[in-house]
């Protein structure tokens, strides 16, 4: 048998399935671009876990752990899956005033906080996230002064009250909570903080779907990022998207053509980014374009299942290690 183990809270796993005579592969999803930092602790505290995996595979080659065989295969998305089927105007709209960001209304399908609906015909920055540090919601916030007066922002997650596990993401939400809250009412007006619910996890992934095809423009401001699915999906509807220079981001967008790559501390960079694309419609439909193609030819369930099949293909037929 082969036994695939996902991250590090599964990796202790390992020795007894190898013992077992299971053919382990480990798939890693965390990594950095900074030599020495993070996962390099990990791979220390899981050497002896690590030496009984035949196949470790990454989204970048460089995120590998040392002294282990490699394959490189890129996260996937799912076309027909809820998130990312095709979704007409009318029934991303009907969505948006469902959930209450658009229309004076509450709803079990998301909490929304703000000081008014989102007008229709309002121009939308959006960034998809969880509440995690490393996704910067705070300096996401923090772009809005910048942006021209009749642009929103929205800014969605999870609810970190549902995953009692997070107190980081409570603490993130707490953040820009306070920072919205002492924004000039004309500029809080223009911010839009919501939360998914998991109580109906397929509304909530239709509920995402019609926010990245309402957005103008798709931030995903991280700080670090092993690989971003939700740009490959918001690049798969078409939606230009402004992204740090880090990690994963680098190999998904093609810059000045599937997207924006920025410096994601310099603030003022980013601005001018989202600007820049706010400012020229012709310019985001070509980039959009290119982006849709882009992830669909790269990110599809299909090269994932092919991606695996060689990873298989590799394997040994009993427990050589």
């Amino acid at each position: 048998d082969t036994v695939v183990l996902h991250d590090p809270q599964v990796l202790g796993l390992a020795p007894a399935l190898a013992a077992a005579g299971a053919r382990v592969v480990w798939h890693c999803h965390i990594g950095t671009d900074t030599p020495g930092q993070g996962p390099s602790a990990v791979w220390r505290a899981f050497a002896a876990e690590l030496s009984t995996v035949d196949i470790v595979v990454t989204a970048l080659a460089e995120y590998a752990p040392p002294g282990r065989p490699v394959a490189v295969c890129a996260p996937a998305f799912d076309p027909k899956a809820a998130k990312n089927r095709p979704m007409d105007a009318v029934e991303a709209n009907e969505l948006l005033a469902e959930a209450g960001l658009t229309a004076e209304t509450t709803s079990e399908l998301a909490a929304v906080e703000q000081d008014a609906p989102m007008p229709a015909g309002a121009r939308l920055v959006l960034q998809v996230s969880r509440w995690d540090p490393l996704k910067d919601m705070p300096g996401v916030l923090r772009l809005l002064p910048g942006l021209p007066g009749d642009v929103h922002l929205v800014l969605a997650g999870n609810d970190p009250e549902e995953i009692p596990d997070d107190p980081e993401g409570l603490a993130v939400l707490a953040e820009v909570r306070r920072l919205r809250a002492g924004l000039p009412a004309p500029v809080r007006r223009r911010v839009h903080l919501l939360r998914t619910s998991q109580r109906d996890p397929e509304r909530a992934a239709l509920l995402i779907n019609a926010l990245q095809r309402r957005a103008d423009v798709v931030v995903q401001k991280s700080l670090a990022e092993g690989f971003g699915l939700t740009v490959t999906e918001a690049m798969a509807k078409g939606r230009p998207v402004v992204a740090g220079r880090v990690g994963g981001l680098c190999a998904q967008i093609e810059h000045g053509r599937t997207g924006l790559l920025v410096d994601p501390a310099d603030t003022a960079a980013v601005v001018a980014a989202v600007n820049e694309l706010l400012s020229c419609l012709r310019d985001r439909e070509r980039m959009g374009a290119a982006a849709a193609a882009a992830a669909t030819t790269t990110y599809l369930m299909d090269r994932l299942v092919a991606d695996y099949r060689a990873v298989a293909a590799r394997l040994p037929e009993g427990a050589a290690r």
